[in-house]
């Protein structure tokens, strides 16, 4: 299976009564994932599946990215800040054919379940990056990292 792993684009600041869940991409963010989605098209990225965090920033980046490569994003409430290695694993265990599935999360959630699945490599996740990991069984430490795209190597390919 391709696993796919995109944090989200950039988003806004934390309010000062501390709210996560509703913070939503910046207008610079939005366009630059835009960009970065038209890149991910180009490099020839087709997905059986887009599942995204419930979180606003995550969805938003992921419905930016459905519309380029037509595919509908997939809400999973597992996939919100916190989520880890295992959890994912359950989760594409429950996609027996599925063969490319890109999951939109959050740091350092991404980067740690980036070590947990190919056996510590270090990884540090830039908003709107990506990393795509062969994953030969659904265990731990069975992957293996292809590459990591920092944001502005996607929007390069996407202009």
């Amino acid at each position: 299976m391709e696993l796919y792993l995109l944090r989200h684009a950039i988003a806004e600041e934390r309010s000062n009564d501390g709210s996560d869940s509703a913070r939503m991409l910046t207008p610079e963010g939005a366009e630059k994932m835009r960009i970065g989605a038209r890149g991910l098209r180009r490099l020839g990225v087709a997905l059986d599946r887009l599942l995204t965090s419930p979180l606003t920033r995550a969805r938003e980046t992921a419905e930016i990215v459905g519309a380029a490569l037509d595919v509908a994003p997939e809400t999973v409430g597992a996939l919100a800040p916190g989520c880890n290695a295992a959890t994912l694993i359950d989760l594409l265990a429950d996609m027996p054919r599925v063969k490319s599935v890109m999951v939109v999360g959050h740091e350092p959630d991404l980067s740690s379940m980036i070590a947990d699945l190919t056996g510590g490599s270090r990884v540090i996740m830039k908003k709107g990056g990506l990393a795509l990991i062969d994953l030969s069984s659904l265990e731990l430490s069975a992957g293996s990292l292809l590459w990591v795209l920092p944001p502005k190597v996607l929007r390069a390919l996407g202009k």
